[in-house]
C-alpha cells in the first residue's frame, strides 16, 4: 500500500513528527532474535515496498511511535495475535466477530469517528 493512510506512511509521518532519523527508529525496533532492524528495512516499510511487519515489530513501533498497536494492526489488514488466537480457540465465535464488525461498520456510518 503506497497512500497516505497506509502502513508505512503513517509510520513514516509519525517517525518524523517524533524527530527521529530512520537510523534512529531502526535502532530501536527489535527482531525476535533481539537485532536491530535495519535503516534499509525501515525505508522499505515505509515506502511501501515491504508488506507490514510481523506483529512483534507492530507493537514495537506502535510503543516506541506512541500509536495505538490496534489502529497500525489494522493498516497492517490483520487483527491482533490476540484476537485471532481468541478466534482460533473458540473464545470469540462467528457471531461474535460480525457483532464487532458490524458496531464498528454502524459506528463508521453514523461518523462517530
Amino acid at each position: 500500500m503506497n497512500d497516505r493512510t497506509g502502513f508505512g506512511p503513517v509510520i513514516s509521518r509519525s517517525r518524523k513528527a517524533k524527530g527521529l532519523s530512520q537510523r534512529e527508529l531502526a535502532a530501536l525496533v527489535r527482531r525476535e532474535d533481539g537485532a536491530a532492524i535495519s535503516p534499509q528495512y525501515l525505508n522499505d516499510i515505509e515506502r511501501g515496498r515491504r508488506n507490514a511487519p510481523p506483529d512483534h515489530l507492530v507493537r514495537q513501533f506502535a510503543a516506541v511511535l506512541g500509536i495505538d498497536p490496534d489502529y497500525l494492526f489494522s493498516l497492517a489488514n490483520r487483527l491482533p495475535e490476540d484476537l485471532r488466537d481468541d478466534i482460533r480457540e473458540g473464545r470469540l465465535s462467528e457471531d461474535d466477530v460480525s457483532e464487532v464488525m458490524m458496531a464498528f461498520r454502524g459506528r463508521r456510518d453514523k461518523g462517530d469517528g
